[in-house]
């Protein structure tokens, strides 16, 4: 048994609430097997740590394996009593898989406490939190790697599944139902690649969108401190978590800049601003490096608050596959609003969250983005490649 640290009074320690071990195999040729003309190939295993209130997993040795599964993530232990060699666990403290009650490490402590009060089931809070990108530029990547089109996609990958699942027998044909003007409007949404970086969107459109999409329509009270709202877009249970910020570069009547909406009030709160930078090369950074969205109008940030789900659905198995269901129930909601209205829109998830959890003053915790959707003019011009097959948005 360890002493505690030197030089550092009695400490108490648990373990962190979410921790899953990976072991991780790296392929190796020896070089004087290659030298030699033979291909010996030698593997060696990487034990990795993934919390949920971390951003990067953390390489462990086994002894500090053990010992992370030796301790409680709920009771304290005195750190004299920890079994295992100091250097380990002080190293397991340092990077955030101890928690300690002292003040030096008051950060790891919270940002873990809110992952545990927030209900999480562990699982799903592994994959939102190791699923977040920063500084990415999938847009590069793609370039770079020469997987831009779809020629691109099926030289470098081969054919991919068939389009349809077609099971043995004779199927049915359905009638044909002669179509409505709410058939032209689904034909006519498309994802918009190619914005007019110059013409506003008018207040008003942005007003009516927000309204017919995100607004509560109703506020039910349960209780003084218990109420529900009802919106034109389904919400697992009801609950509605996700919040909508903005990112606004042309809405006439509306100072470029930073807001959040308010669904009950119908209003926008401008935001502060953290950086200098350019709106559209904050917009483009949030979208790792599409730029090709960039010149929207107004960008549309869905940012679900977990614990508002998890507060029914704890440690559920199904809750975060509930609240991403209900970013894509508003993401439809306002491509037809936008479609309807003239605006052209888009829906990306190939998003960097810590960047823009940055930009919002979000804590990537309690609420992290999931999407980001963009409204505006189409361009007069194509510009870049979209997907109108039936030539009905670019005849």
């Amino acid at each position: 048994m360890s002493p505690p640290f030197e030089g550092h009074s009695e400490m108490k320690l648990r373990r962190c609430t979410t921790v899953m071990f990976e072991p991780r195999e790296e392929v190796s040729l020896g070089l004087e097997a290659i030298l030699a003309g033979r291909a010996d190939v030698t593997t060696q295993t990487t034990w990795l740590a993934l919390a949920a209130h971390l951003d990067q997993s953390v390489p462990v040795s086994p002894a500090q394996r053990e010992l992370l599964g030796s301790l409680s993530s709920r009771q304290w232990t005195e750190s004299s009593d920890v079994a295992g060699a100091r250097a380990d666990w002080e190293a397991l403290l340092e990077a955030g898989l101890l928690i300690s009650d002292g003040d030096e490490h008051a950060r790891h402590r919270q940002r873990d406490e809110g992952m545990r009060d927030g209900h999480w089931w562990p699982l799903a809070a592994l994959v939102h939190r190791h699923a977040r990108w920063s500084g990415v530029n999938s847009a590069a990547q793609m370039r770079d790697s020469a997987m831009v089109t779809a020629k691109d996609l099926r030289r470098q990958l081969g054919a991919p599944p068939p389009t349809v699942q077609a099971h043995p027998g004779t199927y049915q044909p359905l009638p044909a139902v002669g179509a409505t003007a709410y058939d032209q409007l689904l034909e006519r949404r498309t994802t918009c690649r190619n914005f007019d970086a110059t013409r506003p969107v008018d207040l008003e459109q942005l007003a009516q969108l927000l309204q017919r999409t995100v607004k509560a329509q109703a506020v039910v009270e349960m209780d003084a401190d218990t109420a529900f709202l009802k919106k034109n877009v389904p919400s697992g249970g009801g609950l509605h978590p996700t919040e909508t910020y903005l990112l606004v570069q042309r809405v006439e009547g509306l100072e470029p800049g930073l807001y959040h909406y308010h669904p009950v009030q119908h209003a926008l709160l401008a935001l502060p601003r953290h950086c200098e930078r350019p709106l559209r090369d904050v917009a483009e950074a949030m979208l790792s490096g599409q730029d090709w969205f960039a010149d929207a109008a107004a960008h549309l940030v869905l940012v679900p608050r977990f614990a508002r789900t998890n507060w029914k659905y704890r440690n559920h198995a199904k809750a975060y596959r509930a609240l991403l269901l209900d970013v894509g129930h508003i993401s439809q909601a306002v491509y037809m609003a936008a479609t309807e209205a003239g605006l052209a829109a888009f829906v990306t998830a190939a998003i960097n969250e810590v960047d823009t959890e940055a930009v919002f003053a979000l804590d990537g915790v309690t609420q992290s983005p999931v999407a980001i959707m963009g409204v505006g003019w189409r361009s007069a011009t194509l510009d870049t490649a979209e997907f109108d097959p039936n030539k009905v948005v670019w005849p």
